[in-house]
C-alpha cells in the first residue's frame, strides 16, 4: 500500500451502518475505485466497473481461499462451490444446475404460480398481513424445502441457518460473527447425518447423493453441496420480496405502472435487486500482483467486493441511482454476482417473485404499511423482520 492510497477508517460493520449502508458505500466510491479499509485490513472495491471486473477475473482474484472475512469461515467454506475454482467448481455447479436449467425450470411453472396463489390470496382476504413473517418467509422456504426433499423435522430450521452462516462472513472482531456460531454447528452436525434415504425420493437433495454414488463427486462432497442448497436458496428471494411490498408501499405510483403493465414484472424485480441488494458482499483474494484501476494490489491481499454498494453507483446509474424506478433497466445489477461464480439459483428466484408479483397485481390495488418497518441485522445479508401492511384490493 502506497502514501496515496485512499485509506478510509469506516466500520462498515457497526450496527447503525448496517442498518443503513449507503451513507458509507457512498463515502468509499467517492473515495476512489479501490479504498484501504484499515479497520478490515483489506481492500474495498464498491464502484460498478471495479466490482464487474473482479468477478470477471476469477484467476487474478480467487475465491479458493473464502469469501468472508475471517479465517475461521473461510477455512470451513474452502472446496465449496462458493469457494473454489475450477475445475473443481465446475465439477460441484454441474451437480448444481442440472434442475436449475431454464428447461426444468419451466416444468415447474405452473406449479409455483398455483402455490403463490394459494398463500396469497387468503392474505389478501385478511387484509392485514406481514410481508415477511407472512409471505416472504413462507414462500421461498417450502418451496426450496420439497424441491430439495427436506426432512419436515428440519425445515424450521433452514432460515436460522442461513441467517447464522452470513453472519459469520464478518470481521474476526465484531461478536456478531460469532453470536450465531452455534447454529451453524448445528447445521453442519446434521449434514453430517443425512444419508440419500433421509431426502425425498426424486428430489434434487436426493439427485446429489445420488451423482456421489454414481462417482460423479466424492461422497463427501454431497454435504457441502445440500448445504448450498439450505444455506443460500432462499436468502435472496425472501428479502427481494419483503423489500419489494415495502419499496411498493412507500412509492404507490410505481405499484400502478405495474399494474398497468404487466411486462414490468421482470425489469421491477430487477430493479428491486438493485436498490435493495440482499447480498452486500463477498470477499476475494489477489492471486497476483496486479494494477486494479490503478492501484498497485499486492498478491495476497484481500478485496471487499461491495455488490449493493456497485448497484447504486452512480457512476453506472446516473445521477437517480438511489431512486426507485421499475421501468430503469436494471438487468445488469450485480445482485447476483457476475461470472463464473453467477447465483446457480437466480432462474428460480425469477420464477419465484415474478409469481408473487402476478398474482399480488392481479388481487391488490395499493399496499399501506400498518407500523413500523423493522429491519434485520446481519453481516452480509441486508433485510427485514417486519413489514407490516394492509392492501387495498381491486374488488373494493
Amino acid at each position: 500500500m502506497t502514501t496515496t492510497t485512499p485509506n478510509l477508517p469506516v466500520d462498515l460493520f457497526a450496527d447503525e451502518t448496517l442498518l443503513d449502508p449507503y451513507p458509507a458505500y457512498k463515502r468509499i466510491r467517492d473515495e476512489g475505485p479501490v479504498v484501504w479499509l484499515d479497520v478490515l485490513g483489506c481492500w474495498a472495491v464498491a464502484r460498478y466497473d471495479g466490482v464487474r471486473a473482479i468477478l470477471e477475473d476469477w484467476e487474478t482474484f480467487t475465491s479458493d481461499k473464502g469469501v468472508g472475512l475471517n479465517d475461521d469461515v473461510n477455512n470451513a467454506i474452502q472446496g465449496t462451490l462458493l469457494a473454489s475454482s475450477p475445475p473443481l467448481h465446475d465439477q460441484l455447479r454441474g451437480i448444481l444446475a442440472e434442475p436449475l436449467s431454464p428447461r426444468g425450470l419451466r416444468t415447474m411453472s405452473m406449479d409455483i404460480k398455483q402455490r403463490a396463489l394459494e398463500l396469497i390470496e387468503p392474505l389478501i382476504d385478511r387484509r392485514r398481513f406481514d410481508a415477511v413473517t407472512d409471505l416472504a418467509r413462507v414462500f421461498p422456504p417450502t418451496i426450496v424445502a420439497d424441491l430439495v426433499g427436506i426432512p419436515d423435522a428440519v425445515r424450521s430450521r433452514l432460515i436460522p441457518w442461513a441467517d447464522a452462516i452470513f453472519n459469520m462472513m464478518g470481521p474476526p472482531d465484531k461478536a456478531r460473527t460469532y453470536a450465531t456460531a452455534d447454529l451453524v454447528g448445528e447445521q453442519y452436525a446434521w449434514l453430517a447425518t443425512v444419508g440419500t434415504r433421509d431426502l425425498a425420493e426424486g428430489s434434487w437433495g436426493r439427485a446429489i447423493y445420488q451423482a456421489a454414488e454414481d462417482g460423479r463427486i466424492r461422497p463427501d462432497q454431497a454435504p457441502t453441496l445440500l448445504s448450498a442448497y439450505t444455506s443460500a436458496a432462499m436468502d435472496t428471494t425472501i428479502n427481494v420480496l419483503s423489500s419489494a411490498i415495502l419499496l411498493f408501499a412507500e412509492h404507490p405510483e410505481q405499484w400502478d405502472e405495474l399494474r398497468a403493465d404487466r411486462s414490468l414484472i421482470p425489469s421491477a424485480f430487477n430493479e428491486v435487486l438493485r436498490l435493495e441488494s440482499p447480498l452486500q458482499f463477498f470477499t476475494r483474494v489477489a492471486t497476483t500482483d496486479v494494477d486494479l484501476l490503478g492501484t498497485p494490489v499486492s498478491a495476497g491481499d484481500r478485496l471487499m467486493v461491495v455488490f449493493a454498494s456497485a448497484n447504486r453507483d452512480e457512476r453506472h446509474w446516473g445521477e437517480n441511482a438511489a431512486e426507485f424506478d421499475i421501468t430503469r433497466d436494471a438487468s445488469d445489477h450485480l445482485a447476483f454476482g457476475y461470472g463464473m461464480h453467477g447465483c446457480v439459483g437466480q432462474g428460480l428466484a425469477r420464477m419465484e417473485a415474478h409469481s408473487v408479483f402476478e398474482v399480488l397485481a392481479d388481487r391488490v390495488e395499493s399496499f399501506h404499511l400498518t407500523g413500523p418497518v423493522e429491519r434485520r441485522i446481519n453481516s452480509a445479508i441486508r433485510g427485514l423482520d417486519s413489514v407490516p401492511v394492509e392492501v387495498v384490493t381491486i374488488v373494493d
